[in-house]
């Protein structure tokens, strides 16, 4: 089997692993973008549900598995999970003419899905503190010109404004600036993580009534530099120790936190309370 027959399978494999039908854009970004392109040259490490030191492999074919691929191997630094990508992409129902912000961009591997979902008419915002990373993703996403790599942080000063804000590394709250970029009815896809373990992959939807947020799936991810809070980390650590995450329905962002709270950071909380929505 080819390389491209290698690709179509996985994107098909990712789409129903996502539940979404085989002919979904899902499938097409996953069967359609060259994993090898953007992971470096061989070999590479893989990494798969062993917490082990991986597999070193140089056959490109081995890359359209649902591993992990390492970039850094001194920062921890890693390619993603497909698996994980594909149902967060289905989720966030990205639509053609849209404009994206991806937060840890890496070198561009699940930008370039974005760039696709959104097309031409769309656009990409990509950030990514690490400098080499972010020059490979401007390389590698050089013949998509309404994607643009940002070399610096997704936290610090503004965003510019977007219906779908994805951030792939773990952040201990929703950072105020994903939030106030956020176009009213649209989505932010991001994970509250502790420092050991695991923490969840939180949607959050901003409405004029508030922000509805749910936990889509457990998430471990490299910390998000300029979004993680050591007093945050303790308690968001607590909330996922003690369980139902489940249960969480909107996010408030006050200080004044009632019953209904799962989860209390500073200026933030999480409850289990539904958003009242006016129809």
């Amino acid at each position: 089997m080819g390389l491209d027959e290698q690709r179509a399978a996985f994107g098909k494999r990712m789409a129903a692993s996502a539940g979404e039908r085989e002919q979904s854009a899902v499938a097409t970004v996953f069967a359609t973008t060259p994993r090898e392109m953007f992971v470096g040259p061989p070999p590479w490490r893989l990494f798969g549900e062993r917490e082990d030191g991986g597999e070193v492999v140089d056959d490109p074919a081995l890359l359209y598995q649902d591993v992990l691929v390492q970039l850094k191997g001194e920062a921890a630094i890693n390619n993603g999970q497909p698996s994980l990508h594909a149902m967060c992409m289905a989720v966030l129902h990205v639509r053609p003419g849209e404009t994206a912000v991806h937060v840890g961009a890496g070198t561009g591997y699940y930008t370039a899905m974005l760039g696709k979902l959104v097309g031409s008419e769309g656009r990409v915002e990509a950030y990514e503190i690490e400098s080499d990373l972010a020059w490979r993703a401007a390389e590698n996403l050089r013949s998509m010109p309404w994607v643009r790599v940002h070399a610096g942080s997704g936290v610090t000063g503004s965003l510019p404004e977007c219906d779908v804000l994805y951030v792939s590394a773990g952040a201990t709250s929703p950072q105020a600036v994903w939030l106030d970029a956020l176009r009213m009815g649209w989505r932010l896809l991001f994970p509250l993580t502790p420092d050991e373990g695991y923490g969840g992959m939180l949607l959050v939807t901003r409405l004029a009534e508030g922000y509805r947020a749910r936990f889509l799936c457990g998430a471990k991810f490299v910390g998000c530099s300029g979004a993680r809070d050591a007093a945050d980390e303790r308690g968001v650590a607590e909330c996922f120790r003690r369980g139902e995450a489940n249960t969480v329905r909107s996010l408030q962002r006050n200080d004044e936190p009632d019953e209904t709270a799962w989860c209390v950071g500073r200026g933030w909380w999480l409850s289990k309370r539904e958003l009242e929505v006016k129809t």
